[in-house]
């Protein structure tokens, strides 16, 4: 996996904490769900490219 999407994933899940904590301090569910949605997401995507590099090796 690229640094660079290395980067752009962790960005990306941080990001996801981020929302989560906004919507946890004020209320917002929805603002609360989007950020754990983005986390997985990140997550996928860092998954997936994981196995990417192992068929590369």
């Amino acid at each position: 996996m690229s640094g660079t999407d290395k980067v752009s994933n962790k960005a990306e899940e941080l990001a996801g904490q981020a929302k989560e904590k906004y919507g946890e301090a004020t209320g917002d569910e929805d603002k609360k769900n989007e950020g754990k949605a983005d986390q997985v997401k990140s997550n996928l995507k860092d998954a997936g490219e994981k196995v990417k590099d192992a068929f590369r090796d």
